[in-house]
């Protein structure tokens, strides 16, 4: 009972957190307006978020292993309501990318040790559903915020102090609370405080097919908005967000039912098929493609892909759940934010368009090259399952 309830508990504060990243993201062009600044900003000011995160990944993804689960968890909650809260009093491009800088390193704290808390609430042998669980609370709180602010804005107007600003910072302290009082389940080790991430044997075409499936989601969530500002689509910029990861949490059951190696080469062609549609879409000014475009690219970043990639990762290191985790999102957000800062200096020289087009071209030959390396892997011929 104890442990159904700290796994709830543990499933909503990592739904905050994430909650909490994607929230200002209808408003990086207002944010960027306001400092009279152009699309190269808007992406930089975006992939602060990875300067903040990398960091913690690869220095801090084994600390719960030292002070526990809980703590990097609860301090991750309340670094999503600093961050929030700084851009409500100073609401600027500066100030989104300390804001977004915060937010990196709430997410490095608690991804890891959530992954691994989980894990334990769950049992050894539940790894699998444990892993669904965590893709599915973060998959829901990366999409959720995006919508609730453009929900917000669409009901009251344009504001630097939205609805879903009040909410996040109601529940926040809540949580954060209600975390540290769960009963530790972890035996903390006397290992270093800082220490690398662990890249388990025969990940690599896992990690890789991470790096493109969340380039994807990086473009969705930033050089997309600027397209749709600029046909008057902007009113779109939350639900396109959230559709770009809430299809990939529906995707997550369907995903569980094929082994690892299958559910990852289905990501393997979604993710360049999806980007080709939105591309189509942006070509053409039809929402309609930009919208299933989003819903196919997002099957694979928060469906098939994600969650192969960390059940793969947290099975092949039980010993060392939580840097394990961290090695997948070290390959997981160098896709997340290079490509955008490479297209957002493109845009600024030669239009969004063809940034988009020469991305979608990378894009392709990449998934190919991935592909034809899984198959040519261990991981590919001796497939574990997704599910128990």
């Amino acid at each position: 009972m104890f442990r159904s309830l700290a796994a709830t508990g543990l499933a909503l504060a990592l739904f905050t957190v994430t909650f909490a990243v994607n929230l200002q993201a209808p408003l990086y062009s207002a944010y960027a307006a306001e400092s009279g600044m152009g699309a190269a900003a808007v992406t930089i000011a975006f992939s602060a978020y990875v300067a903040g995160l990398m960091p913690t990944l690869l220095l801090l993804g084994g600390l719960s292993d030292r002070i526990g689960r809980r703590t990097p968890i609860a301090i991750s909650l309340m670094l999503g309501a600093l961050a929030t809260g700084l851009l409500v009093v100073s609401p600027s491009w500066m100030s989104l990318i300390i804001a977004r800088l915060l937010l990196g390193v709430g997410t490095g704290l608690a991804t890891t040790a959530g992954t691994a808390y989980m894990a334990e609430l769950m049992g050894t042998d539940h790894t699998r559903r444990a892993a669904l669980v965590v893709t599915s609370a973060t998959s829901l709180g990366f999409g959720g915020g995006a919508l609730a602010t453009g929900i917000s804005l669409s009901l009251h107007g344009e504001s630097f102090f939205p609805a879903s600003y009040w909410a996040l910072f109601l529940v926040t302290p809540l949580l954060a609370l209600a975390i540290m009082l769960f009963p530790p389940v972890d035996n903390t080790k006397q290992v270093s405080l800082f220490r690398w991430p662990v890249f388990p044997e025969n990940t690599a075409a896992f990690g890789m097919a991470m790096a493109l499936a969340w380039s994807t989601t990086g473009m969705t969530i930033a050089i997309i908005p600027l397209q749709l500002s600029a046909h008057g689509y902007g009113n779109w910029t939350g639900l396109v967000i959230f559709l770009a990861i809430f299809a990939g949490f529906l995707c997550q059951p369907a995903a569980r039912r094929l082994s690892n190696s299958r559910a990852l080469a289905t990501g393997l062609l979604l993710t360049p098929l999806g980007f080709l549609f939105l591309l189509s879409g942006a070509w053409l000014n039809s929402i309609g493609l930009v919208l299933l475009g989003t819903a196919l690219s997002s099957a694979s970043s928060y469906g098939f892909t994600y969650l192969s990639a960390l059940s793969e990762f947290s099975t092949r290191a039980p010993e060392n759940r939580a840097r394990a985790t961290a090695g997948m999102f070290v390959y997981a957000y160098v896709g997340f934010s290079i490509p955008v800062i490479g297209s957002g200096v493109l845009a600024d020289m030669f239009g969004l368009l063809t940034a988009m087009s020469a991305f979608g071209l990378l894009l392709v030959a990449a998934s190919i090259a991935v592909a034809a390396y899984l198959f040519h892997t261990p991981s590919a011929q001796h497939e574990t399952r997704v599910q128990n």
